[in-house]
């Protein structure tokens, strides 16, 4: 059986989670729609999300459609938990772009979509809500062309439009219908046999009408296929109207794919649960391969695990089965310390796709001390759920961050502590998380046995700005020339030096050659032990690659960028210059505005630690009439006068001495 992971993506508030519902009762795996405000839909199964209504991790229900099993997959909207869509989106064979016929092209609409699109991933778009007042087709055809991709196709006509009765059928294949398909398709042999005298053209070509048409249709629907053309259409999802055509919208443009099951074993981790008894469960897609209950496999890095139990989703359930085959979702146990992002067997090959980091940062302190060390542990917990978290530990301030895309991701974080874990916290005002972007070249060394380096290690490092924004260590020297071990040892503490550069922050964008290696072989004292004393072990090359990488990065210098969002805000056009005055207060640079019927669109680009605030002031400025939408677009170097630097975690390289004392301390234990 060919299976289909289906991805159901929008903003927040469009409806993705009512649809998932009209999906499953359409498949019959329930009887009776649930309801987001009641809280009682299948795929929001915690508690914080009944209460809120929204989606704040991924859920997975399966269902049977023809002769192809569904893994429909309910994804967050709320561009607080966009690190949940950014894991989901290598797993899917198709997407369900949702989108309010009311409220239109959002936001996080084009966010979606462009990731989408870049990873080639065949979407339809649903227009839901056409029982709303103000609910829009041909107009919201037009802004979908014109805002995400031309090549988009209205596949219904609506009737009873913004009323309770309002209908979907499917379009009838006309002439206006097979010029939107050509349009989409821009094929010219299509084109020219469309366009010429049709008894003509088909006495020509030797093609009936019929014919004609069909080769039309296949074309459209090759070109979904490729991800280049998009079935748009039209319903509710809380009346039901165009549910079966979208259904039938989904069988016919997206038919999942078959992978081998004789295959070598390839999958990857996209979210971690704990069992009954505090285990990890690892959902993972499997690309390819078996994999069977007391199977010996590999996992992440390498570390070999035994799989204690499989479930498969199947008719609404996960179901324990003794084997899962490729093109399966599955829930693994038996993982160890299994985190998201790992490989299972051989590592497949993803279509990449990477969200930010999130931009803001907050400190959280437990509401009594002596829960630091149970709050230390929950986040560690909450971390292997959600990698982006970024916890950090400040030792010499006894201070935990964490990490966030936005404001209601903290209350969520601080609910989850109080419900699940007994954890009172505070939080502190979030601020900007910024990062460093290196400005030249620079290079440094040190020789073992030459003074001041006290590790036997040579490291010499040259650093270097590149286009990207991760770290490239590359090799100057010959692979051969020492033990693989210290090389892996330098590689690995390069990339771990970096997320703290000069001023606090995170390196990116950089590349790190090793110019300079030398070791001392293992040496054996007078009774044939090994003598640390004239040996070198990886940790002297972990130890000195710190010194000399920042010796580098200081000689390079670096840029501290801080991250700028795109704003969009709907006013009454009488507002415009208060609001105008408050967004130069704030360091935006807006753009000429959009004005007509009294109303005004401005956008431009604001600073990330902004946002909120201008939130804030908004419904003032504009008595309660002024909408915002924002996303991350981009980083910019702070103003010299406002570069902020950021306390560091540990040792601090920068400072010789307290850096030396402190791994002195580490060996000795003291």
């Amino acid at each position: 059986m060919r299976t289909l992971n289906l991805g159901i993506l929008a903003h927040v508030d469009a409806g993705k989670t009512s649809l998932t519902e009209r999906l499953l009762q359409a498949a019959g795996i329930i009887d009776e729609v649930g309801s987001v405000d009641a809280g009682s839909t299948r795929t929001d199964t915690l508690d914080l999300e009944r209460r809120r209504g929204i989606t704040i991790k991924s859920a997975v229900v399966s269902f049977a459609l023809g002769g192809t099993a569904v893994n429909l997959i309910d994804t967050p909207g709320h561009p607080d938990f966009i690190a949940e869509v950014e894991r989901v989106l290598n797993l899917l064979d198709g997407a369900v772009l949702v989108v309010s016929a009311v409220e239109g092209v959002q936001a996080q609409t084009r966010v979606l979509y462009r990731a989408l699109r870049r990873l080639g991933v065949p979407t339809l778009v649903f227009v839901n809500k056409i029982d709303r007042t103000g609910a829009r087709t041909d107009a919201l055809v037009r802004d979908l062309a014109a805002k995400l991709d031309p090549a988009m196709v209205a596949m219904d006509t609506v009737t009873g439009l913004g009323t309770p009765a309002a209908a979907s059928r499917p379009r009838e294949r006309d002439t206006a219908f097979d010029e939107d398909l050509l349009e989409a398709l821009l094929d010219d042999e299509l084109l020219d046999a469309y366009l010429a005298p049709a008894d003509a053209a088909m006495k020509r070509s030797g093609m009936s009408h019929v014919a004609h048409d069909a080769a039309l249709a296949s074309a459209f629907a090759a070109r979904v296929a490729q991800a280049q053309a998009h079935p748009v259409h039209f319903g509710s999802a809380i009346t039901g109207a165009g549910i079966a055509n979208l259904v039938e919208g989904i069988r016919r443009f997206l038919p999942g794919s078959e992978g081998d099951p004789d295959g070598p074993l390839s999958g990857t981790v996209f979210k971690v649960e704990r069992g009954p008894a505090g285990e990890r469960i690892a959902y993972a897609r499997l690309f390819s391969g078996t994999v069977a209950v007391r199977d010996r496999i590999h996992v992440g890095d390498g570390r070999e695990a035994k799989v204690t139990g499989i479930s498969v989703f199947e008719d609404g359930a996960d179901r324990p089965r003794p084997r899962a085959e490729s093109g399966r979702i599955v829930k693994l146990g038996g993982l160890g310390e299994v985190r998201i992002g790992d490989a299972i067997g051989q590592p497949p090959k993803l279509r990449t796709e990477h969200f930010l980091r999130p931009a803001l940062e907050t400190v959280v302190a437990p509401a009594d001390e002596q829960d630091r060390p149970a709050l230390h542990a929950a986040l560690t917990q909450l971390a292997e759920q959600d990698p982006l978290i970024g916890l950090r530990h400040d030792e010499a301030r006894r201070e935990l961050s964490v990490s966030l895309y936005g404001e209601v991701q903290k209350e969520v974080i601080g609910a989850t502590l109080a419900e699940e874990h007994g954890l009172e916290v505070d939080f502190r005002e979030s601020t900007v998380i910024c990062v460093e972007r290196v400005a030249g070249a620079g290079a440094a060394a040190e020789f073992i046995a030459k003074a001041p380096n006290p590790f036997l290690a040579t490291v010499g490092l040259r650093v270097e700005p590149t286009t990207g924004r991760g770290i490239d260590f590359r090799l100057g020297v010959e692979l051969g020339s020492m033990p693989f071990a210290f090389f892996k040892a330098v590689e690995e503490t390069v990339h771990d030096a970096l997320r703290e550069g000069l001023h606090g922050w995170q390196v990116e964008g950089a590349a790190v050659t090793m110019t300079h290696s030398g070791y001392w072989a293992r040496q054996s004292s007078a009774h044939g032990g090994f003598d640390k004393s004239m040996s070198s072990t990886a940790g002297d090359f972990r130890n000195l690659v710190p010194l000399v990488l920042m010796a580098a990065l200081r000689e390079a210098g670096t840029v501290v960028c801080e991250p700028l969002h795109r704003f969009r805000i709907e006013l009454p056009a009488a507002d415009l210059g208060g609001v105008l005055a408050a967004l130069a207060k704030l360091r935006a640079v807006p753009e000429p505005p959009e004005l007509g019927g009294g109303r005004c669109i401005l956008e431009g680009t604001i600073p990330a630690g902004a946002v909120h605030g201008l939130g804030q002031r908004l419904p003032g400025l504009t008595s309660g009439e002024g909408v915002l939408e924002s996303v991350f677009e981009r980083h910019e170097p702070v103003s010299s006068g406002l570069v902020p630097s950021r306390p560091r975690t540990g040792a601090n390289p920068l400072d010789r001495d307290a850096y030396l004392l402190a791994v002195a301390r580490r060996v000795t234990g003291n």
